[in-house]
């Protein structure tokens, strides 16, 4: 008996001196993580060059676009804490004056092809040291695209002469599986592209990291990449965004005020409000969203269903909240499944459309869809007050799907994306027009709850 026990008594000790070292392990690198964390603590404060309101107490990666942080110095943490950004029609502008570190911008020089079939480094060959803006496209888009495009041949047209020279410009492929170099080249000709406005396109992968780098990750659903263009000076290190659709000339402005910078500016910037002047700073904001938006959105007078004229900017969507669908009446696709998923979005939101929400659906098919034969369409659905279906002459709806990215020359083949935005904040999103009710109100409500907020001090991304 003693035989066995003896064995039996030597593995039960190994056992226990084994779960003691493992505990001690564990103990030892609890210890570590904590004097890791504390030592982190010490160096002081972390943040993104892009989003310099993303700050950390340690060393990681910006959850907005995936960037290194860098090291921030202590007498300017307060600031880098303070700042903030805000998206406008206009430009984005960083409400800090910190400089983080002195490096430039980190981005990588991804292997890409040109329309040309031209093998190049992205950094090294088109930013390195220049003045450069940037968007987002693919060929096949029916939506934005077509329109970010024409904006982009408008400031080539503006630059002139700086065009290749001063600065360049470069449209990146968001579907770069489809995108081959002669794609690129075609769609390149319908703009009329010219010297120094650069299509890029390459490896799926290598594609991908470098939008990521760029802050302009794709989504599951390509059709709604950003319509955000990145504008920077290299050689100064100064970086911001600006709304794609803006008016040319806000663009251009943003591009001279790029090329303008000295080494002492990182970021673009204005200055923290002091107490009592958010209000004010507020209040001129949205009157500049304002201006800017009723000068890009057209005023043209439609016909809803009840056979009302309403005039597009000023009657439905100035000061407010929309969402805004394609559609026609004989559809033989998506038209009545999207109709009755944006009915359930409706009950989502409940009394707040018709007062604080209005919803639009504007027919692709005006020669057809009479407001006689939308009345018929939206009472099969049994459409609630605050959702509008509008109609008009081809000239003046051809002009307002022009600007809102909707046109397309074959009714049956319109875009299935749902418009959701706000005039006042200058916020607008995509989203496909059959997403779950839930995630599409939940989204209303995000514009709502922002539009409370002073635009001073608000971090808005559209």
């Amino acid at each position: 008996m003693r035989n066995v026990m003896r064995p039996l008594s030597l593995i039960i000790l190994g056992l226990l001196l084994t779960m003691c070292a493992a505990t001690a392990n564990a103990q030892g690198s609890a210890r570590k993580r904590s004097q890791a964390r504390n030592a982190a603590r010490k160096t002081g404060t972390y943040a993104c060059p892009m989003h310099p309101e993303v700050v950390s107490n340690s060393p990681g990666r910006c959850r907005k676009c995936g960037m290194d942080l860098r090291a921030v110095s202590a007498k300017k943490e307060q600031q880098v804490a303070a700042s903030v950004t805000t998206m406008t029609t206009k430009a984005t502008m960083t409400a800090t004056k910190s400089e983080v570190d002195k490096a430039p911008l980190r981005i990588p020089d991804t292997a890409v092809i040109d329309q040309n079939g031209r093998k190049l480094n992205f950094y090294t060959d088109l930013v390195k040291g220049k003045t450069v803006v940037i968007n987002f496209i693919f060929t096949t888009c029916k939506t934005v695209c077509p329109p970010l495009t024409a904006t982009f041949r408008k400031v080539q047209q503006g630059l002139g002469e700086r065009a290749g020279r001063d600065v360049e410009m470069i449209s990146i492929s968001v579907d770069p599986t489809t995108d081959v170099p002669e794609r690129l080249k075609e769609f390149s000709a319908k703009f009329k592209a010219g010297p120094g406005w650069t299509f890029v396109t390459g490896d799926s992968m290598d594609i991908g990291q470098l939008l990521k780098a760029l802050g302009a990750a794709i989504p599951d659903d390509k059709s709604n990449h950003t319509s955000l263009i990145l504008i920077g000076n290299d050689a100064t290190g100064y970086w911001t965004r600006a709304y794609g659709l803006a008016p040319a000339s806000t663009i251009l402005k943003t591009i001279d005020e790029a090329e303008a910078t000295g080494n002492n500016n990182r970021t673009a910037s204005v200055t923290v409000p002091a107490p009592g002047e958010g209000k004010a700073d507020a209040s001129e904001m949205q009157k500049k969203l304002a201006q800017a938006a009723s000068k890009y959105f057209p005023n043209t007078v439609l016909v809803n269903q009840d056979e009302k004229p309403m005039r597009f900017y000023d009657d439905l969507l100035k000061g407010k909240t929309v969402m805004i669908n394609f559609m026609l009446t004989h559809c033989t696709g998506a038209c009545s499944p999207m109709t009755a998923n944006l009915v359930k979005v409706q009950k989502y939101l409940g009394d707040r459309v018709g007062k604080d929400v209005v919803m639009i659906s504007i027919s692709v098919d005006p020669e057809h869809d009479t407001p006689d034969a939308l009345k018929k369409y939206a009472d099969g659905f049994k459409i609630q007050p605050g959702w509008y279906f509008l109609t008009g002459t081809k000239a003046d709806v051809q002009g307002v799907l022009s600007k809102l990215g909707g046109y397309t020359e074959d009714p049956q083949q319109h875009s299935t994306v749902l418009i959701i935005g706000d005039e006042a904040t200058g916020q607008w999103m995509k989203v496909p027009a059959l997403s779950r009710p839930s995630e599409i109100a939940d989204a209303v409500a995000k514009i709502l709850a922002a539009k409370k907020e002073p635009q001073s001090v608000s971090s808005t991304e559209r």
